[in-house]
């Protein structure tokens, strides 16, 4: 089905509380929540890996409806040690959303994910099945190899400039294995070698994020507080293909039907990042799931169709 919704974003709210988790292993998770403290809890689940969350994230819930938690995720955003690739692992953020409930006192959430976090969410909801009571997913990636080796090289088909840009980085014997590359500099003590590296891979990623060039989004994602952890943390999830088995998503996706999780799936027709053939998979394992396709946007959750159609989905789900 198609969005047709006009609703936006709700207007920008402040977080009513925040803390810290620690959850061993040296990681101490940020966290803060929004809205309604009795209302019905929703957890987002930022992308990357390595994004972190933004005040903007907590506008598409109604704050009269919803308590809005975010956190960063281990080595994202507000979470220490930032950048931090020891003991990272999709199993160990997984372990992470369990301990951020318990210590709210959440018996279960509703939980909204974009791009990784629709991974997340996915992988998430298959191990804990009675922790969620909804999944609100958006531009899906289930980390197969064909969607990694996609972003690798693939997306050159149409962004070639911007390929050429990411892979010019590199040296010119090297750029036949840029992942492999581009996670030894990423991963460099100096930061002579690894903020040019992360900043490049970051760029590339922004610059094929939306359907209509954004030099806006370009320059956020450019800036070293996000390329590098960004960057680091999609090279090192890449590297070891997210600790998922090939097709894991998909295979165990039972879980989250026998356990009747209501779901939204919302797709950008021209979604480069994530290409829609992911989502369609999905729903076709998921029929249950209701499914949008945006038809004017790309990757973006900030692009004006997926706001609304995300807004729309979380209205539904009141």
């Amino acid at each position: 089905m198609m969005a047709t919704r006009t609703r936006d974003l709700y207007p920008r709210i402040e977080a009513a509380d925040s803390g810290r988790l620690a959850v061993g292993e040296g990681h101490e998770l940020y966290w803060e929540t929004a809205g309604n403290p009795e209302g019905k809890p929703v957890v987002f689940l930022h992308g990357g890996p390595g994004a972190g969350c933004s005040a903007d994230h907590r506008r598409f819930f109604d704050p009269a409806v919803w308590r809005i938690v975010l956190f960063d995720q281990r080595g994202a955003g507000r979470s220490t040690p930032r950048g931090s690739l020891e003991n990272n692992t999709t199993q160990a953020l997984i372990a992470d959303i369990e301990a951020l409930r318990a210590e709210l006192g959440i018996d279960r959430w509703a939980v909204f994910g974009g791009s990784w976090g629709s991974t997340l969410g996915l992988a998430y909801a298959e191990a804990h099945p009675q922790s969620v009571s909804a999944l609100i997913l958006r531009g899906i990636f289930l980390a197969r190899d064909a969607e990694i080796d996609w972003f690798l090289f693939g997306m050159g088909r149409f962004f070639p400039e911007e390929h050429a840009r990411f892979l010019e980085a590199l040296p010119q014997d090297e750029r036949d294995r840029p992942l492999e590359s581009y996670y030894r500099r990423l991963t460099d003590a100096d930061p002579q070698v690894h903020l040019p590296a992360a900043r490049a891979w970051s760029r590339y990623e922004g610059a094929c994020s939306t359907l209509l060039p954004s030099p806006e989004t370009v320059n956020a994602f450019s800036r070293d507080s996000l390329a590098l952890p960004l960057a680091r943390m999609e090279a090192h999830y890449f590297a070891h293909r997210c600790f998922l088995e090939e097709g894991q998503l998909l295979r165990e996706l039972g879980r989250i039907r026998e356990a009747k999780i209501a779901g939204v799936i919302v797709q950008g027709r021209y979604d480069v990042i994530c290409p829609p053939g992911a989502a369609f998979d999905l729903h076709a394992a998921w029929p249950e799931a209701r499914f949008t396709v945006v038809p004017d946007a790309g990757h973006s959750a900030m692009e004006p169709g997926i706001r609304r159609a995300l807004v729309e989905a979380t209205d539904s789900l009141r």
